[in-house]
């Protein structure tokens, strides 16, 4: 679902960051009212959980592949509007240091997966489990459908947005600049591969991490209740390691996510021309670690490597971002009681 730079005109760029800014600055509002010491390590596990699922590819019939993200399990554990700053960081570092999508496009894939997604996954959840108690089966079931429809939602704006493209900039004689599909073939593409892949998947892992969360960690899942100290918050952290040792998995996964093609890709297709401005704006950032590896070094080591460093720079990116956004509450938090005065 990531939209690489290129594949839209700097104009709708610009739009996007415009669209995505407000929701940015409310994030930073309510977490710094929210958020404490005690819950800044859950913000940076499930930030780095999401980065990591992303990294496992689903394959999808056509040849193109999707991927889970994980945005409503981060909004049912800490809220919505600490998953807005945690998915954001995500796909941040994914379009920094790995080429993930782009910097160009960065405000509309945090719009689609930071924001719709975690916002609509987020409040069909608190619908269907609202007044239940932690250990409620509609807590799950409220999971497992928000998060199927949030990921949905989010590929319906990313179809969107792709689809416009041609229609709104193109040459003189009609050739697109940029995404080279109509909103007749993107929008159906991007919904299908979610609807009847990635969409099941995003709801299999979010209900089953809530149904474990319920047995082993209930106060995690209660994000409208302030957070108990969880003395086993650990084996989170053990089970997150074992997820990014088995990120080659995802390479198992032949063909690029539909809307995601590079330019040599592209001239395969049978378009005719390659976008003008797609040639000149995709792969300008020259990521460290493009694709997730690098050079001389084989593709599963590459992977599982660039698997911890994203982790190692997501946890320690927000891990300071929420110190700091947390500074205050923590602050109240040690303050001493004054008693009142008996008389």
């Amino acid at each position: 679902m990531h939209i690489p730079d290129g594949y839209l005109s700097p104009v709708t760029c610009g739009v996007m960051y415009a669209a995505s800014t407000p929701f940015w600055a409310t994030a930073v509002s309510r977490v710094r009212k929210t958020l404490t010491a005690r819950t800044v390590p859950v913000l940076a596990l499930f930030s780095a959980f999401s980065f990591v699922l992303m990294m496992f590819n689903i394959p999808i019939p056509g040849g193109t592949t999707a991927h889970a993200v994980g945005a409503t399990l981060l909004a049912i554990v800490l809220g919505p509007w600490p998953a807005v700053l945690g998915i954001s960081t995500a796909l941040g570092i994914q379009a920094l240091f790995f080429g993930d999508g782009g910097l160009l496009t960065l405000g509309a894939n945090c719009f689609n997966m930071a924001i719709v997604m975690p916002l609509v996954g987020y409040f069909i959840y608190k619908v269907i489990s609202s007044n239940s108690d932690a250990f409620s089966p509609r807590r799950t079931i409220g999971a497992v459908i928000g998060s199927y429809m949030g990921i949905v939602a989010a590929a319906a704006c990313a179809g969107i947005e792709l689809g416009i493209q041609p229609a709104l900039f193109h040459t003189a004689g009609g050739t697109p600049l940029y995404a080279p599909y109509t909103i007749g073939v993107a929008l159906p593409a991007m919904l299908i591969a979610h609807l009847a892949m990635a969409g099941p998947v995003e709801a299999v892992v979010t209900g089953g991490v809530v149904a474990y969360l319920q047995r082993t960690h209930s106060s995690l899942i209660k994000a409208d209740t302030p957070k108990k100290k969880e003395g086993k918050l650990w084996l989170l952290w053990g089970g997150l390691a074992v997820a990014a040792l088995a990120t080659p998995i995802g390479l198992l996964a032949s063909g690029t996510a539909w809307g995601e093609w590079g330019v040599d890709e592209l001239k395969t297709m049978g378009l005719g021309s390659i976008p003008q401005g797609l040639q000149k704006l995709v792969g300008w950032w020259p990521a460290p670690m493009p694709d997730y590896g690098l050079p001389r070094m084989a593709a599963v080591i590459g992977y599982i490597l660039s698997a911890f460093v994203g982790v190692i720079l997501i946890v320690t990116l927000t891990w300071l971002l929420g110190r700091w956004l947390s500074r205050k509450n923590t602050l109240k938090q040690k303050a001493p009681i004054k008693e009142e005065s008996s008389d």
